[in-house]
Order: structure tokens, then C-alpha cells, then sequence
């Protein structure tokens, strides 16, 4: 079989649900299929079932391969996106003790301050001899919310000792559906990383630190062995072989979790930036060094590009402020398709956001629907709409959602072009936001950068799984890629709206700035 009809299985599972794809080595998406996955929140708890996940890649898989038997033969390789900073405990069986903690779950706040706090000092709510050697070690450190595996070992560690008894190992969700593919527990690079226990001063030789396990309080022995993101980790196992109707000796490859296969899927070249628009959103680029900006939380760490480390600055909540405000105020949910992996909602956000000139008459949205981590990690900022009065409408909302999102951005953007010590120049967009126009224009304007629109900008995490398969199986190399994407179009900045976006972004800040002490007496943890 030639390279453009063998077919990678790339499975991206996200928060709002599991996407399976059949992409041929090449990058070109022959169809995909989608299933949701619920989310339970209560207050700072956020799980999901990781049988729920299971059962999404079984019946979005399904839809693809039982229909056409020569996809089925055409099948070369499986490989993973997924969500990370999720966190699965599983007993010695390989079965998981109870639901997945998500990385919107805040329980482990406590735990980890237990752990970086020192008794006289802190630098950002850390002892500094501590943060000194996270930050040596691997790059970052704990968030001090407590989303992270770090903190979810932690609060099972210290609240939940009977279920920390029980674990055999502590597995992110790459890791878990791997584990379900091929029955291997492994850990790739960029899955442990925010366990925030290994040395990541080799990019090619990530291993755990005694000194870092002690820290945060957990044996060597509950956490998985580490490969490369395109290690073949196995082959499918029978069972799973036959449900999907693939051989048997179909391989596995390790994968990556969301934002390093999002990063191969859109650029790999040294400072090629990326944005990703989707439930969360950030900005990336691979870089040759391991860097830190503590006081406005931006890592350059583990990839899964070989020698490489992937700068990220992170933002809580993109477009789920759009699912947010389509589903629970403007709509009715009857009236549109619920999940934001359908690209009816950017349609009629296409619609309705053109229809509003660039300012959304004066309306500001702050886009902090669950607080935010870059550039600053405040977990009680909230989302709210200023200088609304009876002149604005729907469409002024809608518009201004877009706008706060990419205010947001550019807030984002101005430490990590320091992180990386130049302009990114032209950003490439990807995920579902990234299909509306309007808000590839929209970021283009109020960030003053140029922003590529690939040819299927929603699917980058099947690309890059795809990619990360094909090099894992020796049918391409990382230098290949740039040669196989493709863009739909270049959005460019609109010089005549320069002045309104900075002086509106000056705005942003104050509010930020104004509204955060009233946020935190709101929103401070109830006492006992």
C-alpha cells in the first residue's frame, strides 16, 4: 500500500467526548466519527467514567470500520490524543477504582500546598529551595490548584488513603486507553510530566527523581514506566481486535496527550507557533531548551518530538464560554446540536458575530468560567460581561465572547513571546474554534499576528496522532511534516483597528486587575 492509502486509527479523546478518525499517513481525514462523554462537576469535584470513554472509542470506531471492510484492511497503526492532567487509578487487574478525576478538579489544592508550602518563606505559594528544584528538575512545578496529577495523588494520598492502598498504578488518560488497547502500562514523556516527579533535563531520557517522589509523597512503584511518544507500545489485543473488526497484530503507538499531539499536528519547526481553540485553549511551540516562567506559569517542557521541549501558556476556557452561552442563555437547547465538536455552532457564530462591528459596541467579556491559569493562576476569577446597557443585543454578546477570548489570548501571548525571546510571527490556529472566520479574524486583529487556518483545522489531534503513528512506525520522520499540511487561508491583522484592540485590551487588564479582589472574598473556600 502506498502512503496515501494506509491508514492510521487516531483516537483523540477530549473532555466533551471521544473522536475517532481514519487518516492516512499523509494527513488527509477520511472520515471521522464522534461520541459524547459526560462530565460530573460538583463545586471543585470534576470526573468522568473512564468506561464512559471506553465505550465512546468502541462505537466511534465502530461507525468507522464495521460499514467498509477495505478501511478495516487498510489499518496499519492505532495511536492516542487525549486529554491530560486526568488521573486513573487502577488495581492490579488493570480495572479503574472508581471515576477519572479531570483536570477541572480542584480537590487537590490543600494537598499540594501541604507539599510546596514552606513554614517562613514562599516564592508563589512555594518554599523556595523546593521550587528551585522543580523548577531544575522538570521545568514547572504543582499548580497550586491542585488540577494537576500532582495534586490529584496528593488529595488521594492524604483524603482517600483506601483507594491510594488500592492502587496499583496511577495512569493519565493516554495511559489508561492504552492500557485497554494493548494491555501495556506505560507512561509516555509528556503524560507523566505534570505528576511533577521526573528529571526532564534530557529531553531524550525522562526518568523519575527519588528526591521529587519523596516530595510529593508517592513510591515509584504506583507510577508507569516511561517511553517515547512513538514508541509501538504493542499490538492490539484480541478482544479489542475483534470488536473492531482490525488484525490482530495491528500495533499500538504510545501517543500523546491533546497539546503535544495538537503541536505536531500544526508545526514542528523551532518557535512555529500555534493556538489551540477549543473546550480550554493555549498557545505553543516547540523550542531546543527547557524553560520556566514561574510568575506567569509558562513551561517549556516534554514533548513528544524527540530533543524537543514544547513551550505552553494555558487558558481555562475558550470555547466552552461559547457552548457555555449557546446551551444555557441565548438557546434553548432543543435548538442547536449540544456538543461544540459539531460545526453547526460556528456557522451560526459566523452569522451572528459579523453582524457586530469589531468592539461589540463597548461590551467586554472576561472569559474566566472557571478561572484562569495563564498569565496568571487564579482558580477565583469568574466570567462577566461589563458595560452591558439596553442598546446591546444577542449579537453584541456573542461578539464580545469572541472578543474577551482572544483579549485573553494576547494577554497569554505577551509572556510567552518573552519565554521564547522573539515575536512568534504568524500563529497557526487549530481545534473546533478555529473553523469560524470571524474568529480567525477576530484573533488576528486583537493580537496583531497573522493567523494560518489549516485545511482541517479541527482535526490537528488525529493529524498529529496520525504523524506520531507514522513516525513511530518508521514511514516518516519529523522533518516530513511541514511538506504535508496544508492551509485553507492566512488571516491578516487589520491595521484600522490596531488602536481600538490595544485600548481595549488595556481595559481587559484593568478589569482583571479592579474585579480580582472581589472575586477572591466571593469565591474564598467556605469555612469549616
Amino acid at each position: 500500500m502506498s502512503i496515501t492509502q494506509r491508514l492510521v486509527l487516531a483516537i483523540d479523546l477530549g473532555t466533551s467526548g471521544c473522536k475517532c478518525a481514519l487518516v492516512t499517513l499523509e494527513g488527509t481525514v477520511h472520515a471521522w466519527a464522534f461520541r459524547p462523554v459526560p462530565l460530573h462537576v460538583d463545586g471543585v469535584r470534576a470526573e468522568q467514567d473512564p468506561a464512559d470513554w471506553w465505550q465512546a472509542l468502541l462505537e466511534a470506531a465502530g461507525e468507522l470500520l464495521q460499514a467498509d471492510p477495505q478501511r478495516r484492511r487498510n489499518v496499519v497503526a492505532v495511536c492516542c490524543s487525549t486529554q491530560t492532567e486526568v488521573t486513573v487509578c487502577v488495581d492490579r487487574q488493570g480495572e479503574a477504582i472508581g471515576n477519572a478525576i479531570s483536570w477541572l478538579d480542584a480537590r487537590g489544592a490543600a494537598a499540594i500546598a501541604r507539599r510546596s508550602r514552606g513554614r517562613l518563606v514562599n516564592i508563589e505559594g512555594f518554599a523556595p529551595l523546593k521550587l528551585w528544584r522543580w523548577l531544575r528538575l522538570t521545568g514547572g512545578a504543582p499548580s497550586s490548584t491542585g488540577r494537576d496529577l500532582a495534586g490529584h495523588i496528593a488529595y488521594i494520598r492524604d483524603e482517600q488513603p483506601e483507594v491510594y492502598e488500592r492502587t496499583h498504578k496511577f495512569l493519565n488518560a493516554l495511559d489508561y486507553m492504552n492500557l485497554r488497547l494493548c494491555g501495556r502500562i506505560c507512561a509516555t514523556q509528556d503524560s507523566i510530566l505534570t505528576a511533577w516527579v521526573t528529571d526532564n533535563r534530557d529531553a531524550h531520557q525522562v526518568r523519575y527523581d527519588p528526591h521529587l517522589l519523596q516530595l510529593l509523597g508517592v513510591g515509584a512503584d504506583r507510577l508507569p514506566e516511561i517511553v517515547q511518544s512513538t514508541d509501538v507500545i504493542g499490538t492490539l489485543l484480541p478482544e479489542v481486535a475483534s470488536a473492531l473488526g482490525l488484525d490482530a497484530g495491528t500495533v499500538v503507538v504510545a501517543g500523546a496527550v491533546d497539546n503535544s499531539a495538537v503541536a505536531v499536528g500544526a508545526a514542528v519547526d523551532d518557535y512555529a507557533t500555534h493556538l489551540y481553540l477549543g473546550t480550554s485553549s493555549w498557545l505553543g511551540a516547540h523550542v531546543p531548551f527547557m524553560k520556566t516562567d514561574v510568575f506567569r506559569k509558562i513551561a517549556a517542557v516534554p514533548c513528544a518530538v524527540a530533543g524537543r521541549y514544547l513551550a505552553m501558556a494555558l487558558q481555562s476556557t475558550a470555547g466552552a464560554n461559547l457552548s457555555f452561552l449557546r446551551d444555557r442563555i441565548l438557546y434553548h437547547p432543543d435548538e442547536l446540536a449540544s456538543d461544540e465538536e459539531h460545526p453547526e455552532v460556528y456557522e451560526v457564530l459566523n452569522r451572528i458575530a459579523a453582524r457586530v462591528p469589531p468592539g461589540a459596541r463597548g461590551l467586554i467579556y472576561t472569559p474566566w468560567l472557571f478561572g484562569e491559569r495563564t498569565p496568571v493562576d487564579d482558580p477565583r476569577l469568574r466570567a462577566g460581561l461589563i458595560n452591558m446597557s439596553l442598546e446591546h443585543s444577542r449579537e453584541d454578546i456573542f461578539r464580545a465572547f469572541l472578543e474577551g477570548v482572544a483579549l485573553n489570548t494576547r494577554w497569554m501571548l505577551e509572556p510567552f513571546a518573552r519565554l521564547l525571546g522573539r515575536d512568534p510571527g504568524g500563529i497557526t490556529a487549530v481545534g473546533g474554534g478555529a473553523q469560524s472566520e470571524v474568529w480567525c479574524q477576530i484573533m488576528a486583529d486583537v493580537t496583531g499576528q497573522p493567523i494560518r487556518q489549516p485545511e482541517s483545522p479541527i482535526q490537528a489531534n488525529a493529524i498529529g496522532a496520525t504523524f506520531i503513528a507514522g513516525v513511530g512506525i518508521g514511514e516518516l520522520s519529523f522533518s516530513d511534516l511541514n511538506s504535508l499540511r496544508q492551509t485553507r487561508r492566512v488571516y491578516e491583522p487589520t491595521m484600522s483597528l490596531q488602536s481600538l484592540y490595544t485600548d481595549k485590551f488595556e481595559t481587559f487588564k484593568e478589569v482583571r486587575s479592579r474585579l480580582a479582589p472581589l472575586y477572591h472574598r466571593l469565591n474564598a473556600p467556605a469555612t469549616p
